[in-house]
């Protein structure tokens, strides 16, 4: 009898749901949501630190949801990550964790590096409201840049670049008509300035291979 999905894929809304696909990241939210029976708890976070790691790190090998271990979370791509309020890890991606940082950085005082810690609780703020809610905002989707996800028409819509736009889902993208005037930014806003300042989040290889 074939297992049923385990509740770990994360999308851009920052939902933890249960699907066969299959994501090109790994993460967690700083510790274990799940039970002795892999089954998620009421909490959808630890701490604030949300981090998105590569699949494949130094050949260490994880049981998934563990006794003894945070609860791995899954994401299609790194766009999706990023907009559903995670940040790229500093151990197994630092070059990107690096550059993300230098990007979120780039308004501070002599343009000082935020440390992990200080970038954690910054996103905390700009991704949940006061009751854990998602914090989203309304933009003119011509004002964002390409890498930022958006709710337009009740759909979930990545910005590939001003005239180029892509339905998102578990599995992949597919192409939509170019959406134009005021949208729902789903992408935390300090990630979207990041994401203004050079960071490139990278995106799942249904748009790379359309």
């Amino acid at each position: 009898m074939e297992r049923a999905p385990l509740k770990n894929r994360v999308t851009p809304f920052g939902d933890i749901v249960a699907t066969t696909a299959r994501g090109t990241l790994m993460g967690n939210r700083g510790g274990r949501l799940h039970d002795t029976n892999k089954r998620l708890g009421k909490r959808r976070w630890v701490s604030a630190q949300w981090i998105c790691c590569q699949l494949s790190f130094k050949n260490r090998h994880r049981e998934i949801m563990s006794d003894k271990s945070y609860t791995e979370l899954f994401f299609l791509d790194e766009a999706t990550a990023l907009g559903a309020g995670h940040r790229p890890c500093f151990e197994c991606r630092r070059t990107d964790a690096v550059l993300f940082a230098d990007a979120l950085s780039a308004g501070t005082k002599n343009r000082t590096r935020l440390k992990a810690a200080e970038i954690d609780q910054h996103l905390h703020s700009a991704r949940l409201c006061a009751d854990g809610t998602k914090r989203t905002y309304i933009a003119d989707v011509k004002t964002l840049p390409a890498g930022v996800m958006i709710r337009a028409n009740d759909q979930i819509v990545l910005i590939r670049s001003a005239k180029e736009h892509w339905l998102w889902s578990v599995t992949g993208y597919l192409p939509i008509s170019r959406i134009n005037g005021q949208v729902e930014v789903l992408t935390p806003k300090s990630t979207v300035y990041a994401i203004h300042q050079g960071y490139r989040p990278s995106v799942h290889v249904s748009i790379l291979s359309a």
